[in-house]
């Protein structure tokens, strides 16, 4: 890991009647609307998505760096996130984030290992760790 901080630069543009484009350096653009439930077409990823998905990719990203560094043999790992958008004292935000994970290992492989190192990825998101909303973490381990 490179010394702290880290700087994470994004840029975002749109038009009156457009889409948002979002870049950042070296990367392909995302185009963003608005999602249904705030009126948009709900064709496009938005901010609200783009956010509870970079807490299923963090996640991710967090178990396999643990797992790396355990010895875990693994085979594979999906993950849902569902975020809640409610209304607080006048303000929406997102109160909770619901986190599945579903790891696959073989069979010589420790579950009670593997269902550590779950909840351990969930402990360590910096993204999940950098929201207020509290981050539920339900998994499994498929050990054939």
């Amino acid at each position: 890991m490179q010394a702290l901080p880290h700087h994470y630069p994004a840029s975002a543009q749109a038009q009156p009647d457009s889409t948002v484009t979002l870049t950042t350096v070296n990367c392909e653009p995302i185009e963003t609307a608005p999602p249904p439930e705030f009126g948009g077409p709900g064709d496009r990823w938005s901010p609200e998505t783009l956010l509870v998905g970079a807490i299923a990719d963090c996640y991710i990203l967090s178990f396999k760096a643990i797992a790396r560094a355990s010895g875990l043999t693994w085979l594979e790992l999906s993950c849902t996130a569902n975020g809640v958008l409610d209304r607080v004292d006048r303000t929406l935000l997102f109160t909770e984030v619901q986190i599945h994970a579903t790891l696959t290992i073989p069979p010589e492989m420790d579950t009670d290992q593997a269902h550590k190192l779950l909840a351990k990825a969930e402990r360590s998101c910096l993204v999940s760790n950098s929201l207020s909303a509290k981050v539920h973490l339900e998994s499994e381990v498929l050990n054939p």
